[in-house]
């Protein structure tokens, strides 16, 4: 397998998807032309909206949806790999699903995956989500080939965002064959600052894998912050290319998955991964009272 170019396009979505289309279509024109043949774009790349009429107002089913026709033109267009990192779909049983959409140089859609774990949280700083009340957690890891576009044969594995804190997720799309993870997201900015680089190296590291983590930055329409810092890391966990604030942008790195492979053999352990029980000894709380005095 031959290296290629990979790019994370860093956005800032308002409300409008026809607005975020335009920034799509700007800032992966631009990746394209600089060689980038796997383009991937963030979380929410449609739009944020927190308000609920807002979403009822922003969001839609596939085949109606600006953003995926958007991309599947561009992707056709530029002979690329267009990864829309996701947006908000509606599905035909009216709940809205977090998809993350990949469209092939044809501009035919490769593969789709539904965020699996809902950012459900309340943060230090006042900050509550509850990503739960308005979508639908979807069920599936997804792992799929890549080859055309100068990519012959790249294996991607699917995540969004807070799934980054799960890391089985991403040691099962590794041992299904992804050397590539993608982690497109809408990070806060309290949490991107404690937290976004040194999971994103650590699920590198764990996995032999390249991870290329396309982000929303700054100050959205609808009133929150996002972190930015869209980053790719190799399979050694070296930062290979970082957008260092929250304004739009697009890196590029080189992928090589050769490089997962040397990973992988010098620290085998998704070949010395072994199960194991959990014996967990119950405590007794009278002894904790007694060893306490």
């Amino acid at each position: 397998m031959g290296a290629f170019k990979a790019a994370a396009i860093q956005m800032r979505s308002g409300t409008s998807p026809e607005r975020n289309a335009v920034d799509l279509e700007r800032l992966v024109r631009e990746a394209a032309g600089q060689g980038a043949t796997y383009i991937q774009s963030p979380e929410m790349t449609g739009a944020l909206a927190r308000d609920s009429q807002a979403r009822a107002a922003a969001f839609t089913s596939e085949d109606k949806d600006i953003i995926v026709s958007t991309a599947r033109k561009l992707a056709k267009d530029l002979g690329v790999f267009l990864h829309i990192g996701s947006t908000a779909i509606l599905r035909a049983d009216g709940k809205l699903a977090n998809r993350a959409l990949l469209f092939g140089p044809d501009g035919a859609t490769v593969a789709t995956y539904d965020k699996i774990h809902m950012f459900d949280v309340d943060l230090d700083n006042g900050e509550s989500w509850r990503e739960s009340a308005a979508y639908e957690p979807g069920t599936e890891a997804v792992v799929t080939e890549i080859s055309g576009a100068g990519i012959d044969g790249a294996k991607l594995g699917f995540a969004v965002c807070y799934d980054l804190r799960f890391p089985q997720l991403f040691r099962a799309e590794a041992l299904a064959g992804a050397d590539l993870l993608s982690v497109p997201a809408a990070f806060t900015r309290q949490t991107g600052e404690a937290h976004w680089h040194v999971l994103l190296r650590a699920r590198a590291i764990e996995n032999g894998a390249y991870v290329v983590a396309a982000a929303q930055g700054g100050l959205h329409e609808d009133g929150r912050e996002t972190y930015g810092h869209s980053l790719i890391v190799d399979p050694w966990g070296r930062i290979v290319a970082e957008a260092s604030h929250d304004e739009l942008a697009v890196i590029i790195a080189e992928i090589d998955p050769a490089q997962s492979a040397a990973a992988r053999k010098k620290i085998p352990n998704l070949k010395n991964s072994r199960d194991f029980a959990v014996n967990a000894t119950p405590v007794d709380a009278q002894s904790l009272r007694g060893a306490a005095s």
